[in-house]
């Protein structure tokens, strides 16, 4: 059933936010270095590695400079036009394409590079391949602001391997283990819910069994 409502909702969005995506094809076009998409190898379902689509929103060559596939807030490889679709997220929307092509799901965990999928720990790694990546999902909306998290890390690539992915990695394995029709529409709804209200602590309030983050990711 979730794959039909994967099939249904990504043909729906595609039709309604045609108006979107097309000026937005265009002005990458005209901007920036003139790339629309960009395409990346993610680790899916069972393990294996799949082509994920973005909006292209960094430079060419971001992958080997800087700190490789992790982006900072304010990073100096994000182009103008690029800050604006990260923000809104419009530039994860021609992964609607991955959702069609089978790759995808619109709610799971979210797909990682090969060194990001490497931070989690082991048992994450062995849950996660388990189901289909998605466009949204818990770890996701719970680090939403991660790129301002590891901002204000003295070492943001330590603080990411150490603190985000293990914390991440016992969210994405929260999913899998409670992968049910009621949370797939669940998750969709407090997606739109944080996009429009980014500062909204609904995500907690309606999953209260997630899993308690570290210390060094409470709130003072």
């Amino acid at each position: 059933m979730q794959r039909f409502f994967d099939i249904f909702f990504s043909l729906l969005a595609l039709l309604v936010l045609s108006p979107l995506l097309v000026p937005v094809m265009i002005a990458l076009r005209l901007t920036g270095e003139g790339e629309v998409f960009f395409r990346q190898d993610r680790i899916g379902l069972g393990g294996k590695p799949f082509g994920l689509l973005k909006f292209a929103t960094m430079l060419k060559d971001s992958p080997n400079l800087g700190t490789g596939t992790v982006t900072l807030k304010n990073d100096p490889r994000v182009l103008p036009f690029g800050r604006f679709l990260r923000k809104t997220k419009i530039n994860e929307l021609p992964q609607l394409l991955n959702i069609l092509k089978g790759d995808m799901s619109v709610i799971g965990p979210r797909p990682q590079t090969r060194r990001c999928f490497d931070a989690f720990p082991e048992r994450s790694q062995q849950v996660i391949v388990k189901v289909r990546p998605g466009l949204s999902g818990i770890g996701s909306i719970i680090f939403r602001d991660e790129e301002e998290l590891m901002a204000h890390a003295d070492d943001p690539d330590a603080f990411y391997d150490q603190v985000v992915m293990p914390h991440k990695g016992q969210l994405e394995e929260w999913y899998v283990q409670n992968q049910t029709l009621k949370n797939y529409f669940l998750l969709i709804f407090v997606t739109a819910w944080v996009v429009a209200f980014p500062s909204s602590g609904l995500p907690q309030r309606l999953f209260k069994e997630l899993p308690k983050p570290p210390p060094e990711l409470q709130s003072p």
